[in-house]
């Protein structure tokens, strides 16, 4: 018998980062917390990277949920909502009046969608008019694919990621959609002009009317039911008034006032539609944190391990964190953070101290069969704490001594290293644009604002007709940066080289066009692959990983799922995950049974 006192973790968020927390932390030690989760929407937890999937017909809203979390020291708590937490007790009070005690408070409230202050967007209550939307979570995508019945025209307002993938998904409904963005170029954050240019010729072969260099000013509502946007083009104003204008934008702004010296607009029309759409960016929850004296600029202050520069018991990872190096808001970095934090608790648990016992000859036995130095002659009774070497057995995890051992042998752990630049988080930056047939993917050193430092050799394609448009950003041999636009073969061989971190050619342009000599066909079974074949790269799942999660006789989808993770972040690898799966259960029975 082992005496050891639960930690008490309280997770106020159960979204797709604060569930992946609680899946890693009972994945290292499901006997070492009491978790208690706060999630204020009443749904099990789901994928909100697939939302535009749903909004696009792609995917059924029962196919984004997540699996629950599998851990008799767990309480889920659906449909409540963490009020105030009163560090001085360390107690969390809910809107249901529990109150929940905690020895360390995670925060994953994530992001609110912005919605800017532009005339007509607002009701007296404090609402959205009817037909005007944002897509941030579950009810949003439902009521958006509602819209689209009664709604034969829809404007995209933002022309970022979530935009590009809304107004795609509509336009494949049928509507008549026109996409308004503030910036001269789409994606400006991630993309060059060069690039973008193709991506709005790869938009509008889709379909979908793009203006750039707009700025939405104006909802038209009638009975209560907006009908249309006015839409002002900001060519015509000064380079003072075009800057403040996207800075408002960026800001939240959706409006801004061309008359007087600021300049002249070039147009100003209505666009005429019954379902807008807002994508402006979002605003991380920081209310709790703030209420609570917590630190908070853009979003909950942490630093390097997460926690908060004032209380070391409250940490904040996703949307609502600000870590040092700074948050991109995508999934992958969110779920990096759930594991280095689930690391970092599971640290902080007192090893387990098995209680005294009188040795017995079978105790003797049985320990010598253990570790040396652990029940052995020298400590024949094996009384010594035996957590700090426990190795895998049939009914114990290894110790984390054990698995620390394994993760510095195998080389896991420098992908996340510490530097003199904080947090290493290669891998967790690769943006996958989901636009159907528009293959768009940016990763690590790209977009306009990229520095440009000596050691860095940048190469590109620019092929605008041909609807591609590829650049390579390459540094000490290694690739640290890529944009690659209407080429999926290509971004798939350049994210493959980037978040392994294989050696680049000596000549990168190399890396700019699939291999043109014979290369070996791919392969046309899965009996063909390789066991460390990549076939989940949001979670790092191999085709090993896959077969080892398939014991005999118990093959499905779901249990690869709920072991490996596999298919729960772009969902791009889902159809693969299957056929896998299928693979595997032919393949044991087509294998005779022994006479």
């Amino acid at each position: 018998m082992n005496l050891r006192v639960p930690v008490k973790v309280v997770v106020v968020g159960f979204g797709m980062v604060g569930s992946r927390l609680v899946d890693e932390l009972l994945r290292r030690e499901p006997e070492a917390f009491d978790i208690t989760v706060l999630g204020s929407e009443p749904y099990e937890p789901y994928n909100r990277v697939l939302l535009s999937d749903v909004v696009a017909g792609r995917t059924d809203v029962a196919a984004i949920t997540m699996p629950l979390p599998d851990g008799a020291r767990v309480s889920v708590r659906r449909g409540v909502t963490a009020t105030s937490i009163d560090r001085e007790s360390r107690v969390v009070h809910a809107d249901d009046g529990t109150v929940h005690p905690y020895d360390h408070v995670v925060l994953a409230t994530g992001a609110a969608a912005r919605v800017p202050p532009i005339p007509g967007l607002r009701t007296p209550d404090g609402g959205l008019p009817a037909g005007v939307h944002t897509l941030r979570n579950l009810d949003d995508a439902r009521e958006i694919v509602a819209a689209t019945v009664n709604s034969p025209r829809a404007v995209v307002v933002g022309g970022g990621v979530l935009g590009l993938e809304a107004a795609v998904g509509l336009a494949g409904r049928g509507l008549n959609v026109t996409l308004v963005h503030h910036s001269e170029g789409l994606m400006e954050r991630q993309l060059v002009p060069e690039a973008a240019d193709v991506v709005r010729a790869g938009l509008e072969g889709q379909g979908v009317t793009v203006r750039q260099n707009s700025i939405s000013s104006e909802v038209l509502v009638a009975g209560g039911r907006a009908v249309g946007i006015r839409v002002r083009d900001s060519a015509g104003v000064t380079a003072g008034a075009a800057a403040s204008a996207a800075a408002g934008a960026v800001a939240g702004v959706g409006g801004v006032s061309m008359g007087g010296s600021a300049g002249r607009a070039v147009r100003d029309e209505v666009v005429a539609a019954r379902l807008i759409v807002f994508s402006v960016g979002t605003i991380p929850e920081t209310g709790l944190a703030a209420a609570a004296g917590l630190t908070t600029d853009r979003g909950v202050v942490v630093g390097y391990d997460l926690a908060s520069p004032d209380d070391p018991r409250v940490h904040a990872i996703g949307d609502c964190a600000q870590p040092p190096s700074g948050s991109r808001g995508l999934v992958a970095e969110g779920w990096d953070q759930a594991r280095r934090l689930a690391e970092h608790l599971v640290s902080l648990v007192e090893p387990v101290t098995p209680v005294p016992a009188v040795a017995t000859p079978a105790a003797r036995v049985g320990a010598s069969a253990g570790v040396a130095g652990v029940g052995t002659p020298g400590d024949p009774a094996g009384t010594r704490p035996t957590a700090h070497l426990r190795l895998p057995h049939d009914c114990a995890q290894p110790s984390m001594a054990v698995r620390l051992g394994a993760l510095l042998t195998s080389g896991a752990t420098t992908s996340r290293a510490q530097t003199d630049r904080g947090i290493d988080t290669r891998g967790t930056d690769v943006v996958k644009i989901k636009a159907g047939p528009l293959s768009v993917t940016t990763m690590g050193v790209c977009g306009p604002s990229r520095p440009d430092e000596l050691t860095q050799r940048a190469i590109r394609l620019a092929d605008p007709r041909a609807g591609r448009f590829i650049e390579v950003v390459v540094s000490d041999g290694i690739l640290v940066g890529a944009t690659c636009v209407g080429d999926p073969r290509v971004a798939a061989d350049l994210t493959a080289a980037y978040t392994r971190r294989t050696p680049a050619p000596l000549d990168p342009a190399f890396l700019l066009l699939t291999p043109v000599m014979a290369a070996a066909a791919p392969a046309s079974s899965p009996e063909h692959m390789p066991e460390d074949a990549v076939v989940c790269r949001c979670n790092g799942v191999t085709k090993g990983d896959i077969a080892g999660a398939c014991p005999p006789g118990a093959h499905s989808v779901e249990e690869v799922v709920r072991e490996t993770r596999a298919t729960t972040g772009c969902g791009s690898c889902k159809d693969a995950v299957c056929g896998l799966v299928d693979w595997l259960r032919a393949s044991e029975e087509a294998i005779p049974e022994p006479a």
